[in-house]
């Protein structure tokens, strides 16, 4: 999947300046006469990304995403001069890590569910929280079982991710249904995703948030990964039928890593 184009609107005294397809946006200082003229006399430029990088020196304001393919960013000089955004795309500014495949077992049928809500809460053991809702089979699973795999797809799995999402494992059988395979795990009876780059045996280990916030903390027992994938390509939605793929790496050198 990929994002395909962007339009960015530039207020009088910006401008954009293309970057590589790994950066988002790139402020220069370069004569407006470069750029073309949208319909409400703004300065506007196209161009293609993969993930966002930095972006310097204006801030974005609103990035609005239609279907799959194009955004329109409002930038604008300065903190003070922002406009308001709905609390109900929040989630879109803030989404996590990976999507990941959850899967679970219960009387002998195995279940999968794409989730994206999830975070690291301990380097040793790991721990993973993560939020699935109290409406999903999965959250019913868990609930009963205490055991789950996580997942991770890479692009190549995106369309199958997508409509694992959009069907309940109460009414069919995913795995047979998107042609996907079950293997058994090692220490948890959940089955794993064998399709996956990488595969995490879990155990929930805190139900405290489970009731009032659909939280639960998970115990990684046993972590996989398949050497054959040197540098796979998972994917981050963006909420709304939207992903991004993983962009350009870069190093920036710190002398403490914890003791901050």
């Amino acid at each position: 999947m990929q994002i395909e184009t962007v339009a960015a609107s530039v207020l009088a005294g910006e401008s954009i300046q293309p970057c590589n397809r790994e950066c988002t946006v790139h402020l220069a200082n370069a004569g407006q006469s470069e750029l073309p003229t949208g319909p409400a006399g703004e300065r506007t430029h196209s161009y293609r990304f993969v993930q966002p990088t930095l972006m310097l020196p204006a801030q974005v304001v609103a990035c609005h995403i239609r279907g799959m393919a194009t955004a329109k960013a409002k930038l604008i000089n300065g903190p003070a001069a922002k406009r308001a955004f709905a609390l109900n795309d929040v989630y879109r500014l803030l989404e996590p890590g990976p999507v990941l495949l959850v899967s679970t077992a219960v009387r002998g049928r195995p279940n999968v569910m794409p989730m994206s809500w999830h975070t690291m809460m301990e380097f040793e053991p790991p721990l993973v929280g993560c939020v699935i809702s109290s409406d999903n089979y999965t959250f019913e699973v868990l609930r009963a079982t205490g055991e789950c795999g996580l997942n991770i797809p890479t692009v190549e799995l995106g369309r199958k991710v997508v409509a694992c999402g959009n069907c309940s494992g109460r009414d069919a059988d995913k795995f047979v249904m998107f042609g996907l395979t079950a293997v058994p795990a090692t220490v948890v009876k959940a089955p794993l995703v064998k399709e996956c780059y990488a595969q995490l045996e879990c155990r929930v280990v805190d139900r405290s948030l489970m009731l009032k916030y659909n939280f639960f903390v998970l115990e990684v027992l046993k972590a996989w990964v398949d050497p054959r994938h040197k540098k796979p390509k998972p994917i981050f939605h963006l909420g709304k039928g939207v992903f991004m793929l993983p962009g350009r790496t870069i190093r920036i050198r710190s002398p403490k890593t914890s003791l901050v």
